[in-house]
């Protein structure tokens, strides 16, 4: 596997399983500091200091967290606090106008744009598969096709020693007990995304559950955030759910092989992951969709996240620090991706990510 564990890693990751991270809560007080100590031209917030707070996804939350602590040790006069309430809040929050910047592992619509009078910059800043985790202790591997899956997640098959199941897996030790399908109950960027897969390659999901941040889940027990639905995985015996890779990877929760487009069985990898996004390209808006991708070594289940901007800024000092932020994390922060389990961005992403931050102004 390309993604590895460490204990420090672990030791880093491990606050993630609360529901809010950040550096401070957000509203935190502010430090004076020396003028020399910002980012970019070395005063982004004028000589004083800068506080941004930013909400939503829970998907790249981990690497958000890292991004803004390693960023503060450069640039103490720039403190960034991130709330991980999951996308859907922090779309709400965001399209408010009570946070500096939101999060969403679904980009925002034509309709959910045009509610924000201060109009929207999509910023994809990061990359990372969805996985299916699992607790099974004495099944080290399973493979699961795209049937098979959607089959569960419907409460079609609700055995572990399902023969659908035995079939795909005849040497592994499959226990005749219940599946427990978990998942999110927040409005969720990774429900949005794993959906819209489901319902690209199911007929009977699209048509009985369909997509959508929030849907009604045939069977199965919800969690609130990544942090809830790796929490729940790890307690519950039997159970079987959807969480960003990085998330069952640093708890050490097994997860399943997929069956992809081509048919072929992958591992989320760092490569197998890379091989999904280099399937699409990004238009000008930045608003891509990667439901089912195509190639016969690419993980099934990838998707960009997205930091939304506003289009104009009051402050330009809160504009110039979070341009540096955001630069800072598009450059020297993707050095952390694969640490944390998600895909660094390719290189002219980043170009065309960097040119719609310059169109960001202050009003």
């Amino acid at each position: 596997m390309i993604f590895t564990v460490s204990l420090r890693r672990k030791a880093l990751l491990a606050p993630l399983l609360a529901l809010t991270v950040g550096l401070t809560a957000c509203g935190g007080t502010q430090t004076p500091t020396s003028p020399d100590a910002g980012a970019g031209d070395g005063n982004a917030a004028g000589g004083g200091s800068v506080s941004l707070t930013g909400a939503g996804a829970s998907f790249p939350a981990p690497i958000y967290q890292r991004w803004f602590s390693e960023y503060n040790k450069e640039n103490p006069n720039v403190q960034v606090s991130y709330q991980s309430v999951g996308s859907g809040a922090g779309v709400e929050q965001f399209t408010q106008g009570t946070v500096d910047f939101g999060a969403s592992d679904v980009a925002m619509t034509d309709e959910e744009i045009a509610q924000v009078e201060r109009g929207v910059a999509l910023l994809p800043v990061t990359a990372g598969s969805i996985v299916l985790a699992y607790n099974l202790p004495d099944v080290s591997e399973l493979r699961l096709s795209r049937q098979v899956y959607t089959d569960i997640l419907l409460g079609n098959i609700t055995q572990w020693n399902d023969p659908a199941i035995a079939s795909l897996n005849p040497d592994a030790n499959l226990p005749d007990s219940n599946i427990t399908v978990v998942y999110r109950s927040d409005g969720s960027g990774t429900t949005g995304v794993f959906t819209q897969h489901l319902s690209a390659i199911s007929p009977e999901w699209a048509e009985k559950v369909g997509e959508g941040k929030t849907v009604q889940w045939p069977t199965g027990i919800g969690a609130k955030g990544n942090e809830g639905v790796t929490a729940q995985l790890l307690q519950t015996e039997g159970a079987l759910g959807y969480v960003e890779y990085g998330y069952a990877e640093q708890q050490d929760i097994p997860i399943a092989t997929l069956e992809n487009n081509a048919g072929n069985y992958v591992e989320p990898t760092g490569e197998t992951a890379a091989n999904a996004l280099d399937a699409t390209t990004l238009p000008e808006d930045l608003r891509a969709f990667i439901s089912d991708p195509e190639g016969e070594n690419s993980y099934p289940i990838v998707t960009y996240t997205w930091l939304l901007a506003y289009q104009n800024y009051d402050d330009p000092n809160k504009l110039q620090a979070l341009k540096d932020v955001v630069n800072w994390s598009l450059t020297e922060g993707q050095a952390y991706a694969d640490e944390l389990g998600y895909i660094p961005l390719p290189a002219n992403v980043v170009e065309q990510v960097q040119a719609k931050l310059e169109t960001i102004q202050a009003q």
